[in-house]
């Protein structure tokens, strides 16, 4: 190991463990919110439909604003964004929870849809330039964090609703720690500014011109963009109804206690942290594209099933299958988006993240107002649909690698 090498090592692992506490911290604020969701319906009085249009103030939020991640990432650097935006996001979900007025309510998750947004771009992008230094995949488990991180605070969330605390001063300890922990992690991260990569003139390998904008993109890749986010849709989707309906329904219609509720979004988030933890060895394994395809069966199967046949343990095995397939969409999703040929950095990843949120905007809404014409099981039912969707467009992810064939001089 060379004396650089030697003093660079203890700083990637010094800012990828900066990252990883970033990302659980962005878990563990939707994670306590989840579980508490139905308290927080009843307090203000909301229909299904109402909570649904309520909730999706969060991707206006981050639609309208979200775009300016990529300049403000520019701007002050993808660590600042991060840690700043996710205290603010901390701080306006406390908003959220402690207001008994809907117009406040839907208001705060406006600015936590539109903090989320950059947090989300920002932890992502020093992610992947850490992951760059590092040289070998470890996305997949920052993405773990973000599940452990939500799979403790649908504990923590589920445990509070149990023992019927009151949400106000449940938020209060929640956007205290969540504040705590990112200062701690700011100073573990890279410093200096955003590298600037690539060529400055002539084209790429692929032969497009160096920083070709959306719109002079080819037919073909504007078409692979798309397809990637529909993927990272198709994930997004599952955890939004995990994390705004698993809760009400196992209480509403299947008549399980407000603890035992929680653990809907719990075994989702905790098995989606097995799968993306298990991720990058198997994606380097067998391809994305086939780890893809196999997380849309089990999408497909896990809740095909589970809504087929009603029970509240059926339901919550069901949410696992379902995390565990689509553990590695979103990562891998933006990992591609960020690969692709001819954009400058952090363009595709941006326009992935800002259509999956645009996909959030019509996802509770329109479940919500389902759930209030018949019931939220008939509601759910785009979840297997969303599955099948999933191994249509697998295509479009990388296969397996195939290692290099020895040299003659080697064997």
């Amino acid at each position: 190991m060379s004396r650089a090498s030697a003093v660079m090592e203890p700083q990637l692992r010094r800012a990828r463990l900066g990252v990883a506490l970033v990302f659980m911290t962005n878990g563990l604020l939707l994670g306590n919110l989840a579980p508490r969701l139905p308290d927080i319906r009843e307090g203000l009085d909301l229909s299904y439909g109402g909570l649904g249009v309520a909730m999706a103030m969060w991707p206006v939020g981050s639609l309208g604003l979200g775009l300016l991640a990529g300049v403000l990432i520019r701007r002050f650097r993808s660590s600042r964004v991060a840690v700043v935006a996710m205290m603010g996001s901390a701080l306006a979900m406390l908003g959220a929870a402690t207001t008994s007025s809907v117009l406040v309510f839907g208001a705060a998750l406006f600015i936590v849809g539109v903090t989320d947004a950059w947090v989300d771009v920002a932890q992502n992008s020093h992610g992947l330039r850490v992951q760059r230094l590092y040289g070998r995949s470890i996305n997949n488990a920052f993405h773990a964090m973000w599940s452990l991180g939500a799979v403790l605070g649908g504990l923590m969330g589920g445990a509070a609703a149990g023992l019927e605390i009151p949400v106000e001063w449940h938020f209060v300890g929640m956007a205290g720690l969540v504040i705590a922990m990112n200062v701690a992690s700011y100073p573990l991260l890279l410093k200096g500014p955003e590298p600037r990569e690539g060529v400055e003139h002539g084209a790429d390998e692929a032969g497009l011109p160096h920083k070709t904008s959306i719109r002079h993109m080819p037919g073909r890749l504007l078409m692979v963009l798309l397809a990637l986010s529909l993927i990272g849709i198709a994930g997004g989707w599952f955890e939004d109804a995990a994390s705004t309906w698993s809760a009400s329904y196992l209480r509403d219609e299947l008549s399980a206690s407000a603890t035992i509720a929680a653990l809907g979004f719990v075994s989702l988030q905790g098995f989606q942290f097995i799968g993306r933890m298990t991720g990058d060895r198997m994606i380097d394994r067998f391809g994305q594209r086939t780890i893809a395809r196999v997380g849309g069966v089990l999408m497909v199967l896990g809740m095909g099933l589970a809504l087929a046949f009603p029970s509240t343990w059926g339901t919550i095995a069901g949410f696992g299958a379902a995390g565990l397939g689509i553990a590695t969409l979103i990562p891998g999703a933006f990992h591609a988006a960020d690969e692709m040929p001819g954009l400058k950095p952090g363009t595709g990843l941006t326009v992935v993240s800002w259509l999956l949120r645009l996909a959030f905007l019509v996802s509770p809404p329109l479940v919500g107002l389902i759930a209030d014409a018949t019931s939220l099981r008939v509601g759910l039912l785009i979840m297997p649909v969303l599955g099948v969707l999933v191994i249509l467009l697998a295509g479009v992810m990388a296969p397996r690698r195939h290692a290099p064939a020895p040299s003659p001089s080697r064997v």
